[in-house]
């Protein structure tokens, strides 16, 4: 019983631990000032704000450039925290995406009357008297589901506020497409992207080397959610939690501050291949001394040796080639036309270790009949 008893005794008395949440839900911009980079947007969604007369909305462009952010954050400042729960329904529909989902799931939700707001509320938010559908990655729903919706609609219209969001606009029906007004999201500035995540290290106390905020949105390609999460991967990577000698005894508590986050880290977390890698390959490529495809031949495979994706080395080589300022553009045309060709080859199973011996041949002539 004793045992037991000092067991309890000893959980009464341990600390709460803190709450952990995702950067990417902690940074959510929780109102349309916090959105960065879609100016467009966010003016024309401010005006609608105002008047809360919100036509049916389609968002579309690349993923991680705010498009569920911008909703939600639309959602906050037209109901509040209170109404939220009542008035917006978010459906992913990649994983619902039949037409039985927009007959049962949609369609009820979209006939329910709008709820009476709490006066309260109601002199907070606009409050206005219709309910919010958000369809995440509405390009997943099939033809007939995107069909039935366009009648649900019509129907509700009135009491009902649609917004579709997806990442290929082609892939919405036009009979639906031409019911909702359209706003684009591109992606993020550099500028935008790189005082965001800086922000993100400030608050966060992350100490980063010089050159890690372009790594990460260089890795990212432009996905601020993914930069987000590579930049918290890489700061628990390197912060070492607290050490003990003895958990009873406070007085030996070794506190262990983190290290800044470096290039390598990086490179390493998000399957990046280090650039001096790339550097090596094109300068074997770019050397015409001696037996130039033999010397090659043997980078190449000291470099498939160590285990890195073909497909992502062929994509920084193709990167590095084509911002390149010691080529001319017909050289340039060459080499994305050779990438081309081997990318296809890699898609269809090719050997990962011809293919990319193969490309690095090619660029070799191209480079060394400049």
């Amino acid at each position: 019983m004793s045992f037991f008893a000092k067991s309890n005794s000893t959980m009464a008395k341990a600390p709460a631990q803190p709450r952990q949440v995702p950067w990417v839900e902690k940074y959510r911009p929780e109102s349309l000032d916090d959105v960065t980079s879609q100016d467009h947007a966010v003016s024309v969604l401010k005006r609608t704000l105002e008047s809360s007369n919100l036509p049916h909305m389609l968002f579309y462009g690349p993923p991680g450039t705010g498009k569920t952010s911008t909703i939600l954050a639309l959602a906050k400042q037209l109901y509040g925290p209170d109404l939220m729960r009542s008035r917006v329904l978010e459906l992913n529909a990649s994983d619902e995406r039949g037409i039985a989902i927009v007959r049962e799931k949609v369609k009820n939700f979209a006939r329910v009357a709008v709820s009476t707001p709490t006066a309260q509320t109601k002199k907070n938010y606009p409050c206005p008297p219709y309910k919010l559908i958000i369809l995440d990655e509405a390009d997943s729903m099939t033809q007939d589901a995107q069909a039935a919706l366009r009648r649900t609609m019509e129907t509700y219209s009135r009491i009902t506020r649609f917004c579709l969001i997806c990442n290929y606009v082609t892939r919405i029906i036009e009979p639906l497409a031409s019911r909702c007004s359209k706003f684009r999201f591109k992606p993020l500035d550099t500028g935008d992207a790189i005082s965001r995540l800086q922000d993100i290290c400030m608050k966060e106390g992350v100490k980063c080397e010089n050159g890690v905020i372009l790594s990460v949105l260089r890795a990212s390609d432009g996905d601020l959610r993914k930069a987000i999460t590579l930049l918290q991967s890489a700061a628990k990577f390197h912060g070492a939690a607290p050490l003990a000698a003895n958990a009873d005894d406070s007085a030996m508590q070794v506190d262990t501050l983190p290290t800044e986050v470096s290039v390598r880290s990086i490179e390493d977390i998000s399957g990046r291949v280090p650039q001096d890698i790339i550097t090596r390959l094109i300068a074997a490529a770019s050397n015409g001394s001696g037996d130039r495809f033999a010397k090659l031949q043997d980078v190449v495979e000291d470099v498939m040796l160590d285990g890195w994706s073909a497909a992502q080395l062929v994509t920084q080589i193709h990167e590095e080639l084509v911002t390149s300022d010691e080529l001319g553009g017909p050289e340039k045309n060459k080499i994305v036309a050779a990438v081309s060709e081997i990318d296809k080859r890699l898609v269809d199973g090719a050997s990962e270790h011809l293919s990319v011996l193969d490309l690095m041949v090619k660029i070799s002539g191209i480079v060394m009949a400049k």
